[in-house]
C-alpha cells in the first residue's frame, strides 16, 4: 500500500514539474534574400528611409508565423519575438558578407505560460500583439482578452507572468480585435523617463481618435493619437532621441493591402494630448509587403539607426513572413 501510494505521488509530482517547465521547440526556417523594396525598381531611398534588403522566411514546421512583435537585444542580431499564438520566440538574423539580411537562425519557440505555470491554449487568452524589453522585464500586451502582463527578463520562457500593469483609461472601451496592438519603452534620458507607452490598434474614443497612455512615471496617463482610417496600429518603438515610429497597417477590397510608419514628435507625448504625427513611408501592393505587424528600432555602435519590419503570415498560405531592414536617412 505504502509503495503504491509513492508511485501515485512520484507520478503527481512529475507531472506537476512537467506543466511547470514549457516544451521548447527547435523550428528550423529558410530564407530568401529580398534586394529591391519597390517591386521591378532598384530606388532605395523611399522617404525619411533607405531600404537595406530584406528576406521571406519559411518553415515546414507548422508552429512558424503569426509574429506580431520583435525587439531586439542591444548586440542588434539577436531577438525576441511574440506570436499571437502565444508564444516566445528566440532567435538572431544572419548577415551575408555586405551586412545585409540574409536569414534566420533555427528559432526557439516556448509557449506562455499563465498564472498557475501552465501553457495558455485558448486564442482568446494568448493574443499576444505587443513586446517590450528593459531591464528586468519583458512586457506583453494581450488583445482579445486585454491586458498587459510582466515576465522576468531573463527567464520569461520558463516563468510565469508576476504582474500585471494597469491601463490609464477604460479597459472596457477596447475593442475585442482592435485592443492593445502596441507596448514600447520610451528612453531613460528623455520627458517619459523610460515609461512605458501603450497605443491601441482600433479602439477609438468620442472624436474617433486612438486610445493611447503613458503607463507610468511622471507623465503617466491617457492621451490619444489621430487615426487616419482605414489605417489602423501594429506596432511602434522609439527613437534614441525621444520620437515614436508607429506602424499602421490598411487592407480593404477597394485599394488592397498597405502599410506606412508615423514619426510622432517627442515632446508631443503627454497626458490630455491628441497627437499626429508626419508619415515618413508609405507603401502599397507594389512594394514587398505584406500583413505587416512588427517593428523594431537598433542603434548601431556609430549611431546608425536601423528600422526592422516584419510581417505576420497568420499562418494562411495566402500571406508571407517578411522581414525587412532600413536605415534612417533624415
Amino acid at each position: 500500500m505504502f509503495c503504491r501510494n509513492f508511485a501515485v505521488l512520484f507520478l503527481l509530482i512529475s507531472a506537476a514539474v512537467a506543466r511547470a517547465e514549457p516544451a521548447r521547440e527547435i523550428v528550423p526556417v529558410k530564407s530568401r534574400q529580398i534586394s529591391q523594396f519597390k517591386v521591378g525598381s532598384d530606388k532605395t531611398v523611399f522617404g525619411a528611409l533607405e531600404f537595406i534588403g530584406g528576406i521571406e522566411m519559411t518553415s515546414a514546421n507548422p508552429l512558424f508565423g503569426a509574429l506580431s512583435a520583435i525587439r531586439f537585444l542591444p548586440d542588434g542580431q539577436s531577438f525576441v519575438a511574440v506570436m499571437d499564438t502565444g508564444h516566445w520566440v528566440e532567435g538572431a538574423v544572419i548577415r551575408d558578407d555586405a551586412g545585409g539580411l540574409e536569414g534566420l537562425s533555427d528559432l526557439t519557440v516556448t509557449p506562455m505560460t499563465d498564472a498557475n505555470g501552465e501553457a495558455q491554449l485558448e486564442k482568446w487568452r494568448v493574443d499576444s500583439e505587443g513586446l517590450a524589453l528593459r531591464e528586468g522585464q519583458a512586457i506583453v500586451s494581450f488583445e482579445q482578452s486585454p491586458r498587459i502582463e510582466i515576465y522576468p527578463y531573463p527567464g520569461f520562457a520558463k516563468a510565469r507572468p508576476q504582474g500585471q500593469m494597469a491601463l490609464p483609461f477604460p479597459v472596457e472601451e477596447l475593442r475585442s480585435n482592435g485592443g492593445i496592438e502596441t507596448i514600447a519603452i520610451a528612453p531613460k534620458n528623455g520627458p517619459l523617463r523610460g515609461a512605458a507607452v501603450v497605443v491601441s490598434e482600433r479602439s477609438v474614443d468620442k472624436a474617433d481618435n486612438l486610445f493611447a497612455g503613458i503607463l507610468e512615471g511622471p507623465m503617466k496617463g491617457a492621451f490619444t493619437v489621430v487615426r487616419a482610417d482605414p489605417y489602423s496600429v501594429t506596432d511602434g518603438a522609439f527613437l534614441p532621441d525621444g520620437d515614436l515610429l508607429l506602424l499602421e497597417r490598411r487592407f480593404n477590397f477597394a485599394s488592397g493591402l498597405g502599410m506606412r510608419i508615423r514619426r510622432i514628435a517627442a515632446g508631443d507625448i503627454r497626458p490630455g494630448a491628441v497627437i499626429d504625427g508626419d508619415v515618413m513611408l508609405e507603401a502599397d501592393m507594389s512594394y514587398q509587403i505584406d500583413n505587416m505587424e512588427a517593428l523594431d528600432v537598433i542603434s548601431q555602435p556609430d549611431g546608425e539607426i536601423r528600422v526592422i519590419l516584419v510581417s505576420d503570415d497568420n499562418h494562411s498560405i495566402l500571406e508571407r513572413n517578411l522581414m525587412l531592414e532600413f536605415r534612417l536617412i533624415k
